[in-house]
């Protein structure tokens, strides 16, 4: 065997332990191998940020916050028609002098954004991290005049972006949708 192949062995020899040794101590002072979520203080709500795959796993109810007799029960057939899983419509207590205002839990934040592109990111949104369920309520107000089209709520998902985490919220671990074709 000649100098020059035994030099290159040698040389492949140190780089093949190298690379196990570097191996290793990556695997062992790996600081990012904790699962995401175990970083949730304690008492704070676990939120479902996952964007709905189809409107009838959201259910809303629709209360009327102008003094437009039958409005609440319009907006609901409106839901109803975009494949919504409706409760029955209400009146609210008191007026409301916005588009509308969503109120929803941690059961429900990705279900919210996306009725909040039916209101075009116009509408007022309240997380109660008290609340439980996945019902949304809706108050319509005075200045609500009609839904996005099918169009306009694409493009308003798109402009609002994927749902965030509540302040003094975590994110519930995404749970994996059965394929169809499976």
């Amino acid at each position: 065997m000649s100098f020059a192949r035994v030099r290159a062995l040698v040389v492949v020899g140190v780089l093949v332990v190298a690379a196990v040794v570097l191996v290793i101590v990556a695997l062992t002072k790996d600081t990012q191998g904790d699962p995401v979520g175990d970083s949730c203080p304690a008492g704070a709500p676990r939120v479902d940020v996952e964007l709905p795959d189809d409107p009838a796993e959201v259910t809303v109810k629709i209360y009327n916050g102008t003094s437009t007799q039958g409005l609440a029960d319009s907006v609901t057939t409106e839901f109803k028609n975009r494949r919504f899983t409706t409760q029955k419509p209400a009146e609210n207590k008191t007026r409301y002098s916005g588009i509308a205002d969503i109120k929803y839990g941690p059961d429900a934040v990705g279900k919210a954004q996306l009725l909040r592109a039916y209101f075009l990111d116009q509408s007022k949104m309240e997380f109660d991290a008290k609340r439980k369920g996945a019902t949304i309520d809706i108050v319509i107000g005075k200045n609500f005049r009609q839904l996005a089209t099918s169009t306009e709520v694409n493009q308003s998902l798109a402009a609002v972006g994927e749902p965030t985490v509540p302040p003094g919220a975590c994110a519930k671990p995404i749970t994996k949708k059965k394929d169809a074709n499976s």
